[in-house]
């Protein structure tokens, strides 16, 4: 790849930033394009998509910046803290079983929907699995579904286990980042035309809307304008615990590393793993103190804010004109996302889950930690914590899971 155009972190930044304020400039707009556009296409997708032409065209290159890391550890447990400061946690309670049927429904899917793929992609092009034994597609399509169903923890172990070549792991990475942002806009798309998809699943959303309804009628109620002390109270208390976060997880992920090595398994002894934990158990925390007040001058905003940036952060990475240049596997992650999809459905129809719990639910197995509180707070900030306990399910069964599609990969491999 030839050197990208622009190299500064503080450059990039600022068109990233300039983006979000365009699309939401526009969304806002009066003019007739602009309704109708975001009729259609939700704002988020926008900034999702935006930052992603900076890459595939070559303005900047996502490998040698910084600003992803600063997102995913920085603004990120900031956010949580903020998302989560005025939940109610008796209602959350309230969700039901649905939200677990579905993180299950979704890591089943991987699992199956891998072998599924591979089986059709042999027929329909086997010159994409004819390779070397350490390049055998199989073995490069386990490393996906450790990132699919845990993430990038197990998806290393995954390489480990069924001794993925470098050249091979490059290609799947590829892959699963470009199938795995493909989806992730793909549910963000369905976002804006929630109403519409639960009617045709007839979906039962009653404990979702009641409890959107109530912190919405909080905020309302309570809602007044933000004070110079106010604004720093919550940037106090939202970095302050995104501080107290790095600070235990740099205690509790190398203790346990040294310790209890057999816990990498599960990913608990990932740094990253316990920032996002700490600093969504801190926000509950915090929603029965008097720091729950802070809800009254838009400490849910700022926290939605810093997601936004996070999501043109994750945007950058993606370069959509690669799909072209390894079109068989491409074509083969497609087909296995697309049973995790088709699972999805099917299930969420049997039980009328909202698809609230089919977005979070896939989220939480294909995107982990960064991205399934950001899908899980578009619907409603209050609904952050569940996207973050689902997804640390993911990283639970992660290698469980991985490791079971890997033989069935094997098993059904020419």
């Amino acid at each position: 790849m030839n050197e990208a155009l622009i190299q500064n972190d503080a450059v990039i930044f600022g068109i990233l930033v300039l983006m979000l304020g365009a699309v939401f400039y526009t969304s806002d707009s009066k003019f007739w394009f602009w309704k109708k556009f975001y009729s259609w296409i939700p704002s988020v997708l926008v900034c999702y998509f935006l930052p992603s032409l900076l890459y595939s065209f070559g303005i900047i290159d996502p490998s040698k910046s910084n600003l992803y890391f600063m997102a995913s550890r920085y603004l990120l447990p900031t956010s949580l803290v903020l998302l989560t400061i005025s939940v109610d946690v008796k209602e959350l309670l309230k969700l039901g079983p649905k939200a677990i049927i579905m993180f299950f429904t979704g890591t089943v899917g991987i699992i199956i929907g891998g072998p599924i793929g591979l089986l059709l992609i042999s027929y329909v092009a086997p010159e994409v699995i004819n390779a070397p034994p350490t390049e055998e597609i199989w073995r490069g399509m386990s490393t996906i579904a450790g990132s699919w169903i845990g993430g990038s923890a197990n998806q290393t172990a995954m390489k480990e286990v069924f001794e993925v070549g470098g050249q091979l792991f490059s290609k799947m990475v590829a892959v699963d980042v470009i199938m795995g942002n493909l989806w992730l806009a793909l549910l963000m798309l369905g976002i804006g035309k929630e109403k519409k998809i639960n009617k045709l699943l007839n979906a039962d959303n009653h404990a979702i809307e009641n409890l959107k309804n109530r912190i919405e009628g909080f905020q309302k109620r309570s809602l007044k304008p933000a004070s110079l002390s106010d604004i720093l109270k919550i940037l106090a208390i939202g970095f302050g615990c995104m501080g107290l976060s790095h600070f235990l997880s740099d205690l509790i992920a190398p203790y346990l590393s040294i310790n209890f090595p057999e816990l990498q398994n599960y990913s608990l002894t990932s740094g990253f793993f316990w920032i996002v934990v700490l600093a969504a158990t801190l926000g509950l925390l915090l929603s029965f103190t008097r720091a729950r007040s802070l809800e009254q001058v838009g400490a849910s905003k700022f926290g939605s804010v810093m997601v936004y940036v996070l999501i043109a952060t994750i945007g950058m990475n993606m370069n959509i004109l690669s799909v072209f240049q390894n079109p068989g596997l491409f074509l083969l992650g497609f087909i296995w996302i697309s049973f995790h999809a088709i699972l999805l459905i099917l299930v969420a129809k049997i039980i009328r889950a909202p698809y609230f719990f089919i977005a979070v639910g896939s989220q939480a197995n294909v995107g982990g930690a960064a991205s399934a509180p950001i899908v899980a707070s578009y619907f409603s900030p209050s609904l952050a914590p569940v996207g973050v306990l689902l997804a640390v399910l993911g990283y639970v069964v992660g290698t469980y899971g991985a490791y079971i599609c890997g033989l069935l990969l094997q098993v059904v491999s020419p």
